[in-house]
């Protein structure tokens, strides 16, 4: 699906370029071991500065959703699901995506899902499948 992209800087182009290794990298206090989403550089557990990217399982859960019923933009199909993952490393820790690979009405709210990434020029984008999904 043509989306538009987000802006990469210094500060997230680990989170946006793991996808290449097949990685989803969550930035993590290297002193209280908490995960920081969106990545800041800062832990607001401990206020450490020392952060770094680390590769979390991919796997994760629906905490919220909605289905679109709109084509915003040329090329979106008009029905697609926008979703809060929460990873299964830390509940707090949730990831604004879509869920693919799936019909948007078979979608509920815990949903097991794993990770799939979607490559967007030199960005790869982290999807979510559920889990029972091929």
């Amino acid at each position: 699906m043509p989306r538009p992209l987000p802006a990469l800087t210094s500060d997230t182009a680990p989170f946006w370029t793991g996808g290449e290794t097949s990685k989803l990298l969550i930035q993590q206090c290297s002193q209280c071991a908490y995960f920081i989403h969106p990545p800041t550089g800062f832990c607001p557990e401990c206020e450490s500065r020392d952060t770094e990217y680390t590769a979390v399982s991919g796997r994760g859960f629906v905490e919220t959703f909605t289905i679109n019923h709109k084509r915003w933009m040329p090329g979106l199909p008009e029905r697609y699901v926008l979703a809060l993952v929460r990873i299964a490393e830390q509940d707090d820790v949730r990831l604004a995506t879509n869920i693919v690979g799936c019909d948007p009405e078979a979608v509920r709210f815990d949903m097991p899902v794993t990770v799939r990434f979607e490559q967007a020029g030199d960005l790869w984008i982290p999807l979510f499948v559920p889990t029972d999904a091929p």
